[in-house]
């Protein structure tokens, strides 16, 4: 039978990141000693974030310990068009490195955080690989986008770097065993729509709206479309765009409507999905619109009328307003001045689950790569995490999560759980 640990992260999550020093907590605490701390009602406290720097250098203040320090990688676009997912991930894993660090660490070590912008270009993103891999890095968090994955995927795998990507979700992402996902894949997101939509009776004409020279977006339209029919639900309009053509949306918005398309299922990202809501809105198209994870951050787009967007549902594990988040979501407003989203909670989980695996494992900083990877691997598989994005969530051998989907809907500018 396999042995669980559970760091306990919703206690954990009380731990104070106000100021620097004054915490009751020894180098000796071990990360998930956290839960207690937070329970009995002292107070600890972390280094204060940091922006982002260019040239490798660490983009959180480097901790201190007397067990030394593992160094972890972040890999995104932190410029760019999909900057808010980049970002969203540098940050999310720096506040969970701090709670980590400021309730003892890992086995007396602290946690080294240091992002790289690879503008979600595959080319740059194996670039920002190798500078981390001269900073000294022993694990990745990472990378933020399919498609960049995949290519530093290849790396890792040739390098035996442990690897856990908070939202990669193609499914070569964690074709290799020393790599772990955060998010489910695109061929479980679509999956899980469908059913969701079937199984909640929410529509039975649907139209799809999706980027056939994304790998994400037609990935999951494909299994989306396969379990529809199980689901009693017709697809009435299946309409492409490409990266070359996605300002104008009417062709596909007018199919859909003339189809009578009760639902129209977007598996894009967010600024793609802002203008067919706001060219939907100017045709007087108003059925349900129907997003995956890709489509949170929606509501932070510049210029875009947030109530265009009332009543829209996404498939995503977090919501920033959710009882449950509102410690981080308080922590990550103070710490950078904007909601933190659901990429910025599957990084703070993923970091999470890194803690967790390297306590079960008992690695060391003192141990390079390759060995801590051998080490890592087989314990992610026996550990559990109660994080922002699920509960009880544990991974299996191939690195998927097992753990309940969940939907949002967006009312009055805000997410709420369904």
């Amino acid at each position: 039978m396999k042995r669980v640990v559970s760091l306990g992260l919703a206690a954990v999550m009380a731990v104070s990141l106000t100021a620097c020093g004054g915490g009751s907590e020894t180098p000796e605490t071990s990360a998930a000693d956290a839960a207690t701390t937070a329970a009995s009602g002292e107070e600890t406290t972390a280094a204060d974030a940091q922006e982002p720097t260019e040239g490798g250098e660490e983009s959180a203040a480097a901790p201190t310990g007397e067990g030394g320090s593992f160094k972890v990688g972040v890999i995104g676009p932190l410029t760019g068009d999909a900057a808010a997912y980049g970002l969203a991930v540098q940050h999310g894993a720096e506040i969970a490195a701090e709670e980590i660090n400021a309730a003892g660490g890992i086995n007396g070590a602290m946690i080294e955080i240091n992002a790289q912008d690879d503008e979600a270009d595959p080319e740059k993103s194996v670039n920002a690989y190798n500078t981390l891999k001269d900073w000294g890095m022993q694990m990745l968090v990472g990378t933020t986008t399919s498609g960049a994955c995949i290519a530093v995927a290849a790396e890792t795998a040739n390098d035996n770097m442990f690897q856990i990507t908070p939202s990669g979700s193609a499914v070569e992402c964690v074709q290799n065993p020393n790599a772990f996902r955060v998010c489910f894949s695109d061929p479980d997101q679509g999956t899980a729509s469908a059913k969701y939509i079937g199984e909640n009776k929410m529509a039975t004409k649907v139209a799809i709206i999706y980027d056939s020279s994304s790998v994400y977006s037609d990935g999951i339209r494909e299994t989306f479309v396969s379990e529809a029919a199980g689901q009693g639900i017709e697809i009435v309009a299946s309409e492409a765009f490409t990266a070359d053509n996605k300002t104008d949306f009417s062709v596909q918005l007018d199919k859909a409507k003339e189809a009578g398309a009760e639902l129209v299922f977007l598996p894009i990202y967010y600024q793609e999905a802002s203008i067919i809501l706001k060219q939907a809105a100017d045709k007087e198209f108003a059925p349900i619109f129907f997003g995956v994870d890709g489509m949170d951050g929606i509501l932070s787009v510049e210029n875009f009328d947030t109530s265009l967007a009332e009543g829209v549902m996404l498939l995503t594990p977090f919501a920033a307003d959710a009882d449950d988040a509102k410690d981080f979501t308080t922590k990550y407003v103070d710490a950078y001045g904007e909601t933190p989203n659901q990429f910025a909670a599957d990084a703070y989980d993923a970091v999470y689950a890194v803690a967790a695996a390297a306590e079960k494992a008992a690695v060391t900083p003192d141990m390079d790569y390759s060995a801590i990877c051998d080490a890592l691997v087989p314990a992610m598989t026996q550990i559990s995490i109660d994080g922002l994005t699920g509960t009880g969530t544990t991974w299996n051998e191939a690195g998927e999560p097992n753990k309940d989907p969940k939907a949002v809907k967006i009312v009055g500018g805000k997410y709420e759980m369904q």
